[in-house]
């Protein structure tokens, strides 16, 4: 198993006996996991009886100022069954979720009306984003858009991305593991849409959620120029529940030794690709040529590992990778 050192003092990593103990966790600390743009709503309540499933909570996001969303939470151990316990979740929750929307607003405006902080959170989030009003806002996220889920799991599984291939329901993992030293703990994550805040919350930054069109991609030699330019797609993507209606574009930075952005392409679409909870993108034609934009060789930590957003206009503008992002 893994282990940390922090301070010369080494960390196991501790293996949840229980789902209850590992909920409990999450909801200690939803702010980290998903952000100060987010609200966090436990659930341990049956929601009239058209709901054939329970989730774990809901959340509230309005990463996206303009464009605020509600996703469903299951939070789960890897030792259970992806198909028994979190596939058959979310479909079975999929298919009642619309029958059942007036009971989940019902809870959600009677969760907010009885939390204060919550509730003048929603109600700045709803205005900035041009709602009437709070019973506005809700039928807005309940009926109009498609709610999205978020797998928060100890151990992410081939099997766990196998059953959320099959789901057409969009769906994000992040993995929470923890590590003990018998007296203290530390937890391991990357926070709910990460790479999108790293982007927009920046102190040099001036670009909003809104505008992130372009995701940028770390393409090797091989199969670059047999699927990019050759097929005109790019596949195994890991791309935000969140993002996958919003991109148009598609950049690619190769790997050293080129070490620079040196193609861009329009996207015509997005699919599941194969038994993974990942995507595969179809250009609309042949991938543009660009003057390269270089990697800052200076600046360390600035070259794409993973799939990084962007808009068009700022890409084009870039005069080195890190102009791209900053």
């Amino acid at each position: 198993m893994e282990t940390l050192l922090q301070n010369n003092v080494l960390y196991q990593y501790y293996e949840y006996p229980l789902e209850k103990e590992f909920e409990q966790v999450i909801v200690e600390q939803a702010s980290h996991i998903f952000g100060a743009q987010s609200i966090y709503i436990d659930i341990k309540k049956k929601i009239g009886d058209s709901i054939i499933t329970i989730p774990d909570g809901y959340l509230i996001d309005f990463s996206f100022k303009a464009d605020p969303k509600l996703y469903i939470i299951e939070n789960e151990i890897s030792s259970h069954d992806p198909y028994k316990h979190i596939g058959s979740q979310l479909l079975k929750f999929a298919i009642s979720y619309k029958a059942s929307g007036r009971e989940i607003k019902a809870f959600l405006l009677d969760h907010l009306m009885k939390d204060a902080d919550s509730l003048k959170q929603v109600e700045t989030g709803l205005q900035r984003a041009g709602y009437r009003n709070i019973d506005a806002f809700l039928e807005d996220i309940i009926f109009n858009k498609k709610i999205a889920s978020i797998v928060v799991i100890d151990q992410s599984t081939y099997e766990l991305e196998e059953v959320l291939s099959q789901l057409t329901m969009k769906t994000d993992i992040i993995e929470f593991q923890t590590f003990t030293n018998g007296k203290e703990t530390i937890h391991k994550f990357t926070p709910f849409n990460a790479e999108i805040r790293e982007v927009t919350e920046t102190s040099k930054s001036n670009l909003k959620a809104e505008e992130l069109n372009t995701i940028v991609v770390a393409a090797r030699e091989e199969g670059f120029e047999e699927e990019f330019l050759g097929n005109n797609c790019w596949y195994s993507i890991r791309i935000h529940a969140a993002m996958i209606d919003k991109i148009k574009y598609i950049a690619a930075y190769q790997v050293a030794p080129i070490s620079a952005i040196t193609y861009y392409a329009e996207v015509a679409s997005i699919e599941k690709y194969q038994d993974t909870n990942k995507y595969i993108l179809y250009f609309k034609g042949k991938p543009v040529k660009m003057k390269p934009i270089p990697l800052n060789k200076e600046r360390k930590g600035v070259a794409p590992q993973s799939p990084r957003y962007t808009s068009l206009d700022k890409l084009l503008k870039a005069g080195n990778v890190a102009q791209v992002f900053d």
